[in-house]
C-alpha cells in the first residue's frame, strides 16, 4: 500500500479526524457495555418494524466494528451478550425477532471469529433437536436472513460434538402415524450437503460443521466413504466456468480441505489417492477463479501431509536461544544451537515415501508460480510444512526446486512464491545453513527486483517477501552461521530501506534490518542506524534520499554500496521522480567519497549521459550537473578550482553534452520534454560550479538552448510543461551570473540589450506559455543585467498584463508576470532619490504599486474556474515583498494612500470566499500590520486594528476555517477606512452559494449589525455605503447577484427596522431604484434575487410600497415562465408575512389567485389574472408603451 508523502497541512476538521484515529487505537476496555446491554434488551420493541430493525442493527455494528483490531476487550462481555441474545430464540419467539438476534450474534462472530465465539453456543443433548429444528425451517434461498443460517449451522458445529452415539438421539424421533422421520445423523448430512452447494456465507459455515460432523467416531464409521463418494462426484459433474459452478465448487473443496485438516490420518489416508486424482483430472490449477486456485492448493497440501507420517525432522536446523537479551550479550556461549550435522537421526527415517508425495509437491511448486498472491502464500506454507516431513536428501531437492523459481526466465511472480517458500522454509529450519551459500546470492537480487513493464515497474512484492525472507533468517539461525554474509545482507537491506520506491518495502527492509540488529548483534553501526533510519522516519521517501542516505554512507561499510546501487539501478529508473532524487542523493553523497564520485562514477554517467536509453540519459545528465556541483563545493573547501578534481577528459565531456544532443536531434518529440529540462540543470550546476566556459562557443549553444525552449513550450506535452519552464528560468540566471559579467561587474551591453528585447518580444506572443518563459526569464535575471533597464521591463510586463486582461487570455503570463515585476524590483533595490531605470524610488512607486494593485482586482473566469486568483494572489505576495523592502530601506517614499488602497484591498480579500486565497490575503495583513522591523507607516485605524487582531492571532487564526475567520474580518466593518472593501469582499461571501462560507460570513455580518442597529447614524453610515458598493457594480453580476442575496437576507432579518417607521426613507427609495434596472436583465439568478428583495421592502410605507406591488406584478408577466412562477410564490409569502399589504376583504381573493392560477402559461392567460390582482391590490394596471420610430427625412 502506497502512502502519500505530500506534506499537507490539516484541513478545518483534520483535527479532529486524528484525535478520533488515535482514540480507536488505544481502547483498554469495552466502555460500551452498558449501552449495548440496553441495546439487546430493546430488542423485543424494535423488531416490528424495518426501519427501527435496521437502525438498531447499525447502532451495534458500529459500536463492535470498534474492536476490530482488539476483540479480545469483548472476551469477559461474550457470554453475557450471547445469553441475552438467545434468551430471544425459541419456539414461541415471533420470526422477525429471532432473525434480528442471530443478525446480532453474527455482528459479534465477525468481530470476534467463529473459531473463539461458536465455543460460547449452547452444545449440552438438549440443544441438538432444538438447533437441527430450526435450521431445517430456514429457506436457503432467503438472502434477508442468511445471518440467521450462518450461525445454526455453526451453533449444530459445536452442539453435534456431544460425545453420545447420535442414534440414541433418534428415540425421539419416533413415527408419527404413518411417517416415519430420518435419524438425527442422515438429517445433519443432509444440511450439510445443501449448503455447500449455496452462493453465500452459510456455505463456509457448512463446510466447518462438515469438518466437525465427519471426525465423529461413529459418523465416519456409517457415513465417511458416502460423503466423500459425493463429494468427488460433485467436483467431477459440476461446471467451473459458471458461477453456480464456482460456489459449489468453493463450498466441497473447502469441507473436504477442513476434513482432511482435522481427521485423522489413518483414516484417511485410504481416500486420499481417489481424491488427489479427481484434483488431477479436474485441473483446477488452470481455473481463471483465483479462490478455487487457492483452494485446490490448500487441499493438495492436506493430501500431502495425509500421505506422510506426522513428525518433526530430526535434521532440520534448530537455535538454541532466541533470547534478545542473550544475542547483546559479549559472549553468545549460552546460546549454543543445535546444529545440523548431529548424527542422531529417527528410527523410521528411511519409511517408503508414497508415489504421490511427488505430485503434490510438484502441485505446490506450480502454486508458488501462481498470478495471485494468496494462491502463493497458500503454495509456500504447503511447501514448508510437506517438507518438514520428508528425509534429508528429498527435502534438500524440494529446496532446489524452489531456487529454481528465482530465474529471470521466469516472472515476478515466480519470484515473490520463491521469497514466500524460502521464509518458511527457514522459518522452520528446513534451509540448512550449507545451503545459504545458494541462497543469500538470490535474496540479495530479490531485494532490489524490479522488472520494468511498459511505462511503469513490477518487483515491489518480491522485494517485500524478501525482507520477510531476511527477518526470518534473523530468527532462525545463530549469528556465526551468517556471519560470513552479514556485510552483504546489511547493505542490501539498507539500500532497500533508503532507496526502495515503495514505502512498504522500505518499512519492511527497516524491520527486517532492526530483527537482524537485535537477534544477531553483528551488523555494523546496526543501533547507530537504526535511531536514524527506523520504520517511522523511511516513510517519507525525500528524507531517505537526501537526509538518511548520507548519515549511512558516513560508515565506509555501505559508502561504496548505495553509490553504486544508485548509479547502476535507479538513474535509470522508469519515474522521473526517483531519477531526479538520485541526482540530489548523488550530490549529497559526493562529499563522502570524493575521489570515487570523480575517478570512477563520474565517467561512467558522461558515457550514460549520450547513450541512447532515454531515461538512462535523462538520469546521467541530472547526475552530472549535480556531481560536479557537489565536488565544486568540496573543491572550493581546500582553496582549489573543481577542475583540478575532474579530469580534462570529463570536462570536456561535460561541454560536449549539449552538441552531441544537439546533433543526433534529441531535443525533439517526446524525448524532447525530459532533455531540456535535464541539460538546462546542467547548465546551471556547471555555472554554479565556475566551469572554465566564459567566451567559449558552448555559452551560445547553452544559451540558444535556453531561448529556443522558452519560444516552443506549447508544443510539448501538458504534464511537461510545467516541468520545463522552472529549470529553465533557473539555467538563465545562473548563466548569466557567471558568464555574462566583464572584470568591473557590468553588464555586457549587447547581451543585455539582445537578451531583454527577445523576452519583451516574447511577450507580445499568443501563446500562453511562451508569455509564462519570457516574463519569468526577465524576472530571474541578475541585477547587473537589469541595471538601466528597469522602467522597460516593467513597462512591458504592464503592457502584457493590460492587453491580456482586456481580451481575457493569458491568466498564466499575468500571474508570472506580476510575480517578476516584484523579483526584478527586489533586485534593484530602493533609492529614494534613485533613477527610475536603476531603482525603485519615490518617482516610479506610484506606478509600480498602482499595477500591483489593480492586479488584485483581475477576476478572469474560464473553463476552470475563478483563474484571476492567481493573479491576485501572486499580487499579494508581491505587495508583501515590496513594502518591507520599502519600509526597511526608505520608508519616506511610500505615501499613505498607497498603504491604505493595500491594506483596504488585502481585508476586502480577507472577506472573499475562496479558503486558499482568504487564508493568504489574511496572513499577508497580519504580518504587515505587527511587522516591528521594519514597521509598515501609514496603516490608517492602526491601533484598533491591532485591538481586533492582536500579536497572537499570527499564528493562531486559521484564516482557511470561515468559522474563525469571518468573526475578526467583520469587525472591520466598524472602522471607516475599511469598511467599503470590506463589505465589498463580504457581500461575495454571504450571497454566495457554498453552505458553510454563506452561515458563518452572514452570522458575522449580523452580529455587527445588530450592534448598530439601534443607532441611526451607524446604520445610516452603513446603508450609504452598501448603496455606493451596489452603485459601483450594478452591472458586475460577479458582485451584484451576491449582493441582492444578502441585501434580501438583511431585509429578512429586519436589519433596516428603523427605517421602517419613515415614509418614503431615502436608503429604501434608493435601493428600489437601484434594483428596479435590474427587471430587464436575462440573468435569472439575478432576476429571482431581485424578487427576493421587491418582497423585503415590502415592509416599507409611502410610495415605496405601491412601486414595490408594482414591479412584482410586472414580474408576472415576465417572458420568463420560472421568473412568473417564483413571483407568485415569493408574493404568497410576502402577503402570509405582512397582512397589512392590503384589504383583508379581499385578501383570500388574491392568496386564491396567486396559489391556483398556472403561471406558466402564455402570457395573454396570466396577463388577465395579474390585471386582477392590479385592481384589488389597488395599482394601476400597466399599459404596453408603443416605440414610434422617428420619420424618416
Amino acid at each position: 500500500m502506497a502512502l502519500s508523502e505530500a506534506e499537507n497541512g490539516y484541513q478545518e476538521g483534520g483535527e479532529q479526524e486524528a484525535d478520533a484515529i488515535v482514540k480507536t487505537c488505544v481502547l483498554e476496555s469495552f466502555s460500551e457495555s452498558s449501552e449495548t446491554r440496553t441495546l439487546i434488551a430493546s430488542l423485543p420493541e424494535v423488531h416490528e418494524t424495518e426501519h427501527a430493525r435496521e437502525i438498531a442493527t447499525e447502532k451495534f455494528r458500529v459500536i463492535m466494528d470498534r474492536y476490530q483490531e482488539q476483540p479480545h476487550l469483548l472476551d469477559p462481555h461474550l457470554e453475557w451478550m450471547t445469553k441475552m441474545l438467545l434468551n430471544f430464540i425459541n419456539e414461541n419467539a415471533p420470526t422477525s425477532l429471532v432473525h434480528l438476534s442471530f443478525k446480532f450474534l453474527s455482528v459479534i462472530c465477525k468481530v470476534r471469529g467463529y473459531k473463539v465465539f461458536m465455543q460460547l453456543l449452547p452444545h449440552e443433548v438438549s440443544d441438538v433437536h432444538p438447533v437441527l429444528e430450526l435450521m431445517s425451517r430456514q429457506d436457503p434461498k432467503d438472502l434477508a436472513t442468511w445471518e440467521t443460517r450462518y450461525m445454526l449451522l455453526l451453533w449444530l458445529s459445536v452442539a453435534c460434538l456431544i460425545p453420545f452415539d447420535l442414534s440414541r438421539l433418534d428415540g425421539y424421533l419416533e413415527s408419527e402415524g404413518a411417517q416415519v422421520r430420518e435419524p438425527v445423523m442422515e438429517r445433519i448430512l443432509a444440511i450439510a450437503k445443501t449448503y455447500l452447494q449455496v452462493s453465500d456465507s452459510p456455505r463456509d459455515a457448512a463446510s466447518v460443521l462438515v469438518s466437525k460432523f465427519m471426525t465423529r467416531p461413529d459418523v465416519k464409521q456409517k457415513c465417511l466413504g458416502g460423503f466423500l463418494d459425493w463429494s468427488l462426484t460433485t467436483v467431477s459433474q459440476t461446471d467451473p466456468l459458471s458461477m453456480m459452478g464456482i460456489m459449489v465448487l468453493d463450498g466441497v473443496l473447502q469441507s473436504l480441505a477442513k476434513l482432511f485438516k482435522h481427521g485423522k490420518r489413518d483414516d484417511l489416508l485410504q481416500y486420499a489417492p481417489t481424491v488427489l486424482r479427481c484434483l488431477e483430472e479436474k485441473h483446477l490449477t488452470d481455473s481463471s477463479e483465483a479462490k478455487l486456485r487457492k483452494i485446490n492448493v490448500k487441499l493438495i497440501q492436506r493430501l500431502g501431509l495425509t500421505f506422510l507420517k506426522p513428525r518433526v525432522a530430526a535434521w532440520r536446523y534448530q537455535r538454541g536461544s532466541r533470547s534478545l537479551a542473550a544475542n547483546l550479550t559479549v559472549s553468545h556461549a549460552a546460546t549454543a544451537a543445535v546444529t545440523p550435522e548431529t548424527e542422531t537421526q529417527e528410527q523410521d527415517e528411511d519409511y517408503d515415501i508414497p508415489e504421490e508425495v511427488e505430485t503434490v509437491i510438484e502441485h505446490l511448486l506450480v502454486g508458488l508460480k501462481d498470478k495471485e498472491t494468496v494462491v502463493r502464500w497458500s503454495a509456500a506454507k504447503g511447501i514448508g510444512r510437506v517438507t518438514g516431513r520428508l528425509p534429508k536428501e528429498l527435502a534438500d531437492d524440494v529446496v532446489g526446486s524452489v531456487l529454481d523459481c528465482f530465474s529471470f526466465k521466469e516472472t515476478d511472480n515466480a519470484w515473490h512464491g520463491g521469497c514466500l517458500a524460502l521464509a518458511e522454509l527457514g522459518r522452520r529450519g528446513l534451509l540448512l545453513p550449507s545451503r545459504l551459500t545458494d541462497v543469500v546470492p538470490l535474496i540479495i537480487t530479490s531485494l532490489t527486483y524490479d522488472e520494468k513493464r511498459g511505462a511503469c515497474s513490477v518487483g515491489s512484492n518480491v522485494r517485500d517477501a524478501a525482507c520477510y525472507v531476511c527477518w526470518s533468517f534473523s530468527r532462525a539461525y545463530e549469528p556465526k552461521e551468517l556471519q560470513p554474509f552479514v556485510n552483504q545482507i546489511a547493505s542490501a537491506m539498507l539500500i532497500t530501506a533508503v532507496f526502495d520506491r515503495n514505502v512498504n518495502c522500505r518499512r519492511a527492509a527497516s524491520a527486517a534490518f532492526q530483527e537482524n540488529v537485535g537477534r544477531q548483534g553483528t551488523f555494523p553501526h546496526g543501533i547507530d542506524i537504526l535511531t536514524e533510519a527506523d520504520y517511522f522516519a523511511v516513510g517519507n521517501i525525500t528524507n531517505c534520499y537526501l537526509n538518511i542516505s548520507v548519515y549511512i554512507a558516513g560508515f565506509p561499510e555501505y559508502t561504496k554500496s548505495m553509490i553504486d546501487h544508485l548509479v547502476s539501478r535507479k538513474i535509470n529508473h522508469w519515474d522521473s521522480a526517483i531519477r531526479e532524487l538520485t541526482s540530489k542523493a548523488l550530490h549529497n553523497l559526493t562529499s563522502q567519497a570524493p575521489d570515487y564520485m570523480a575517478t570512477t562514477v563520474l565517467p561512467q554517467l558522461l558515457t550514460r549521459a549520450v547513450g541512447v536509453d532515454l531515461h538512462g540519459r535523462h538520469g546521467a545528465i541530472l547526475a552530472c550537473g549535480e556531481i560536479t556541483h557537489a565536488l565544486y563545493k568540496v573543491a572550493l573547501q581546500t582553496n582549489r578550482a573543481v577542475v583540478d578534481l575532474i579530469s580534462p577528459e570529463c570536462v570536456d565531456a561535460l561541454k560536449n553534452i549539449h552538441n552531441v544532443l544537439d546533433e543526433k536531434k534529441q531535443y525533439r518529440g517526446f524525448g524532447g520534454g525530459l532533455m531540456r529540462p535535464a541539460i538546462c540543470t546542467l547548465i546551471e550546476k556547471l555555472s554554479l560550479s565556475k566551469m572554465p566556459f566564459k567566451k567559449d562557443p558552448i555559452i551560445a549553444g547553452w544559451q540558444g538552448i535556453i531561448d529556443d525552449t522558452i519560444k516552443n513550450l506549447h508544443l510539448f506535452s501538458r504534464e511537461t510543461k510545467g516541468e520545463i519552464i522552472v529549470p529553465v528560468v533557473t539555467a538563465l540566471s545562473a548563466l548569466c551570473e557567471e558568464y555574462y559579467q566583464d572584470s568591473t561587474n557590468q553588464a555586457d551591453a549587447q547581451i543585455q540589450d539582445v537578451l531583454i528585447s527577445q523576452y519583451l518580444e516574447g511577450l507580445k506572443s499568443s501563446q500562453v506559455l511562451c508569455c509564462c518563459g519570457s516574463a519569468r526569464a526577465l524576472g530571474s535575471l541578475p541585477r547587473f543585467m537589469i541595471h538601466g533597464k528597469l522602467m522597460q521591463i516593467f513597462e512591458g510586463l504592464q503592457n502584457m498584463c493590460a492587453v491580456s486582461q482586456q481580451q481575457g487570455n493569458l491568466t498564466e503570463a499575468r500571474r508570472d508576470a506580476v510575480r517578476s515585476v516584484a523579483q526584478v524590483f527586489m533586485k534593484a533595490g530602493v533609492c529614494s532619490q534613485g533613477c527610475p531605470d536603476s531603482a525603485l524610488c519615490s518617482e516610479n512607486i506610484a506606478v509600480v504599486y498602482g499595477f500591483l494593485l489593480s492586479s488584485l482586482n483581475d477576476y478572469t473566469t474560464d473553463s476552470r474556474g475563478d483563474v484571476g486568483a492567481w493573479v491576485r494572489k501572486a499580487a499579494m505576495t508581491s505587495l508583501e515583498e515590496l513594502t518591507l523592502m520599502v519600509a526597511s530601506s526608505a520608508p519616506e517614499i511610500l505615501p499613505p494612500n498607497l498603504v491604505k488602497s493595500m491594506m483596504c484591498c488585502l481585508a476586502k480579500q480577507a472577506a472573499e470566499k475562496i479558503d486558499h486565497y482568504r487564508a493568504h490575503a489574511g496572513n499577508i495583513f497580519l504580518r504587515l500590520l505587527h511587522s516591528t522591523d521594519p514597521e509598515v507607516p501609514h496603516i490608517p485605524h492602526r491601533e484598533e486594528l491591532l485591538n481586533i487582531f492582536p500579536v497572537e492571532t499570527i499564528t493562531s487564526l486559521n484564516w482557511n476555517a470561515s468559522s474563525q475567520a469571518y468573526k475578526y474580518i467583520a469587525q472591520l466593518l466598524g472602522l471607516p477606512e475599511y469598511q467599503y472593501h470590506t463589505l465589498l469582499g463580504l457581500s461575495v461571501s454571504v450571497g454566495g452559494i457554498t453552505e458553510s462560507i454563506v452561515h458563518h460570513s452572514s452570522q458575522s455580518l449580523f452580529t455587527f449589525l445588530r450592534g448598530i442597529q439601534t443607532d441611526s447614524d451607524a446604520l445610516s453610515q452603513f446603508s450609504q455605503m452598501l448603496l455606493r458598493v451596489f452603485r459601483d457594480n450594478l452591472h458586475n453580476d460577479r458582485v451584484s447577484v451576491p449582493l441582492l442575496k444578502m441585501l434580501s437576507q438583511m431585509l429578512a432579518n429586519s436589519v433596516f427596522e428603523i427605517f421602517t417607521t419613515h415614509e418614503n426613507h431615502q436608503v429604501c427609495v434608493e435601493l428600489l431604484s437601484l434594483c428596479k434596472g435590474f427587471r430587464k436583465s436575462k440573468n435569472v439568478a439575478k432576476l429571482r434575487a431581485c424578487i427576493d428583495v421587491f418582497c423585503g421592502l415590502i415592509q416599507f410605507q409611502g410610495d415605496v410600497r405601491k412601486q414595490v406591488l408594482t414591479q412584482l406584478l410586472l414580474l408576472l408577466c415576465h417572458p420568463f415562465p420560472v421568473i412568473r412562477k417564483t413571483t407568485s410564490s415569493e408574493m404568497y409569502e410576502m402577503l402570509l408575512t405582512y397582512d397589512d399589504v392590503t384589504d383583508p376583504d379581499v385578501l383570500d381573493d388574491v392568496m386564491t389567485l396567486l396559489s391556483d392560477t398556472k403561471w406558466e402559461s402564455d402570457l395573454a392567460t396570466v396577463q388577465t389574472h395579474r390585471n386582477q390582482l392590479c385592481d384589488w391590490l389597488g395599482v394601476p394596471r400597466p399599459q404596453l408603451v408603443m416605440k414610434v420610430r422617428a420619420p424618416v427625412p
